[in-house]
């Protein structure tokens, strides 16, 4: 078991373990000392979002990769994408972002990508939390890593971000509303979409280093609804704290999910004869979307929630597309890793090279009401073991047949359980969901 590493690196609140700059320093001395047994001379890239508590843990993993003989390039404010990116294309051996994501500013973390840009596998994780373990061995005077920093670190992503945009199409004549959340893509965003022809409205581009995901972003869109409506906008990109996550919004203020997001990215290179044999979505992955990619006789494989399972499926797999509700989306033929930059110059090239607008695009797609209930667990309760729970189960799913569909599953974060039931009316599907949560309560 991982003591420190979760789903997507370390994290948690600032000053208190493990995000405090002592255990910093001592995470990038043992991260150091891994890469030094395969390589003598290492070379690491470190990229952070606008949060305060940036400024602090880039010293202190500055501090620890040097003194292990690391050598240091210092990015700046980026987005996690951008150092994923840059991390291949300088051939560095491998790339650390300090975000908290979607979190709030007291938040903060630390994750990796490797020299070319893709997650690091659970091997990888242990043999630095079992580096953490041993006495840190200083490198003498003559070995110790040097930092410098990487000035034009934001126009070489954009260069990137633009090159994933069709040469022969332009965004000129389009009004978009672009919101940063306040986070590392404040600087960039504007100008990918300004550079490609587009005029922008900037909104959530004034970081202070407390208001990261503050009341905008892709966690809160309202801001971006409301100011497409106003600035009477074509189209709102609304990206979240390090710019992995994407939400859109069209000149009717209407919101698209990652699921529609997904669907259409299919259905636009179907569109262009390209070959889709399959995409992968989660777990929560609305139905209509399953259904409408089995009518266009593309497969669909469901992970487990979160972009790593996603990821993870669509290389075992050979595909190149795949995400979630929550705007994490993936074009593994475009980056390694989830881009909100990138993602929406996907969406947006499919509407201008087909001259329809996402709602038109997107006309068949009518996405199922779900209705999620939380059930509260006992300390040590089996919820599987619940023989009333699972009789219900099968009932509701019976009665669903192929026009609806039910998950129950555990959080991993706190004890409830949560349960989940997805139908073309919404009626059926609220009925259904209370029938299995008082199945679930009567232990």
């Amino acid at each position: 078991m991982r003591k420190y590493f979760g789903t997507d690196g370390i994290r948690g609140t600032v000053g208190q373990p493990p995000i405090t700059p002592d255990f910093v320093l001592r995470l990038a001395h043992a991260v150091g000392t891994v890469l030094r047994r395969s390589e003598a001379r290492p070379t690491v890239l470190i990229g952070k979002d606008t949060r305060i508590s940036g400024y602090m843990l880039e010293s202190a993993l500055e501090s620890g990769f040097n003194s292990a003989g690391v050598d240091v390039v210092l990015l700046g404010p980026v987005p996690t994408p951008a150092v994923a990116y840059l991390t291949r294309a300088l051939r560095a051996s491998l790339g650390v972002v300090i975000s908290a994501s979607h979190n709030p500013f007291e938040d903060n973390g630390i994750k990796f990508f490797d020299a070319r840009g893709a997650k690091l596998p659970d091997a990888w994780e242990a043999a630095v939390e079992a580096a953490l373990l041993e006495p840190p061995a200083w490198v003498d005077s003559a070995r110790l890593g040097k930092a410098r920093r990487l000035d034009d670190a934001a126009g070489r992503y954009i260069e990137f971000c633009k090159s994933t945009f069709a040469n022969d199409l332009t965004l000129h004549g389009l009004k978009i509303v672009v919101d940063a959340a306040h986070g590392a893509a404040y600087q960039i965003a504007p100008k990918v979409f300004h550079e490609l022809g587009a005029e922008v409205v900037a909104i959530g581009c004034a970081p202070d280093g407390l208001n990261i995901n503050r009341g905008v972003g892709a966690t809160h869109p309202q801001a971006l609804v409301k100011a497409v409506r106003e600035h009477r906008a074509d189209y709102g990109i609304a990206l979240d704290g390090d710019a992995d996550r994407l939400q859109l919004v069209d000149a009717d203020g209407r919101l698209y999910d990652g699921d529609e997001l997904l669907y259409l990215m299919v259905a636009d290179r179907i569109a262009r004869d390209e070959d889709v044999p399959g995409c992968v979505g989660t777990l929560m992955t609305n139905m209509a979307v399953e259904l409408a990619l089995r009518e266009r006789g593309v497969a669909f494989v469901r992970a487990k929630v979160g972009d790593r399972y996603v990821l993870e499926e669509l290389h075992a797999r050979g595909w190149v597309l795949g995400g979630e509700g929550s705007g994490h989306l993936l074009v593994l033929d475009r980056h390694t890793t989830g881009d909100g930059i990138v993602s929406a110059l996907q969406v947006l090239q499919a509407c201008v090279a087909s001259g329809r607008s996402l709602a038109e695009l997107l006309e068949g797609v009518q996405r199922f009401p779900q209705v999620l209930l939380n059930v509260r667990l006992q300390p040590g309760e089996d919820w599987r073991a619940n023989a009333r729970l699972g009789e219900a189960t099968r009932a509701v799913e019976a009665e669903l047949g192929d026009s609806g569909r039910v998950l129950i599953r555990a959080s991993g974060t706190e004890p409830v359980l949560r349960i989940m039931v997805e139908a073309r009316d919404a009626g059926v599907a609220q009925a259904a969901a209370e029938r299995l949560a008082a199945a679930a309560r009567a232990v």
